[in-house]
């Protein structure tokens, strides 16, 4: 038989965190001696081991404490979904792993190839190095945030920028940027804007990246706090769709 003491340091463990099992009912107390100690034996240790095992795996104290009553066949299908879960959680800190690398090398997420020639297209067809880099950045927020939707959104940018009319009005947003807000052009090309995103979509909203992201709004608002003439397009474009 062990001190409580000697059973925390064998299996690795504080005292304290031993009495906290003792509070939570998850090791029941032994009986004291003679001298009033608490004396502790194999299953008492074995029992421990269970619980800092669980316990380190991200397993609730409450879960544990259910798992006592299991029956072995229980405790068994529990430790596979806990397996499972670990699994999942492993996987996800190798993926924010790879991110944190790709940010110490610069690189804050990797853009598809085709995303790549779009933005030299870009430039090729007359817009500004500003507008570029402001796609790419956009695009980059895009992609790490909403994987799963990126690529139909780019595709449906793509195909967009690839009719000449509605590129003109896309280079004529990038150009905006230096006009007075309250420049009759603006007005012009608020509502222009307007007419094509009703002829391409009809009265509803422009595709989401999904309901209640609010990756949209942060993007829409870095255009806007980049120039004013843009932050008054927006307003009108949003005044002519009621949206």
């Amino acid at each position: 038989m062990i001190t409580i003491g000697q059973l925390a340091r064998y299996v690795g463990v504080s005292v304290k965190t031993v009495r906290v099992y003792h509070a939570k009912g998850l090791l029941p107390e032994p009986d004291r001696d003679a001298s009033g100690y608490r004396r502790y034996g194999a299953d008492d240790a074995i029992d421990l081991i269970k619980i800092r095992t669980l316990a380190e795996a991200g397993v609730p104290l409450a879960r544990i404490r259910d798992l006592r009553s299991a029956t072995d066949e229980e405790f068994q299908q529990a430790l596979r979904e806990i397996d499972g879960e670990l699994t999942a959680r492993i996987r996800g800190l190798r993926a924010t792993q790879e991110r944190l690398r790709r940010l110490a090398a610069g690189r804050l997420a990797p853009l598809p190839a085709e995303v790549g020639a779009y933005l030299e297209d870009l430039d090729r067809w007359g817009f500004t190095p500003r507008w570029v880099d402001l796609q790419r950045d956009l695009w980059i927020l895009v992609f790490a945030t909403h994987p799963d939707r990126a690529i139909t959104l780019f595709h449906d940018q793509a195909e967009i920028l690839a009719d000449p009319a509605l590129r003109q009005l896309f280079l004529g947003y990038d150009h905006a940027y230096d006009l007075d807000a309250d420049d009759p052009r603006v007005d012009d090309l608020a509502r222009r804007i307007a007419e094509a995103h009703r002829e391409r979509y009809g009265p509803g909203e422009l595709p989401l990246l999904d309901a209640g992201s609010e990756i949209p709004g942060l993007i829409q608002g870095t255009v806007n706090a980049s120039s004013p003439a843009w932050r008054r397009l927006d307003t009108l474009i949003r005044g002519h769709l009621d949206v």
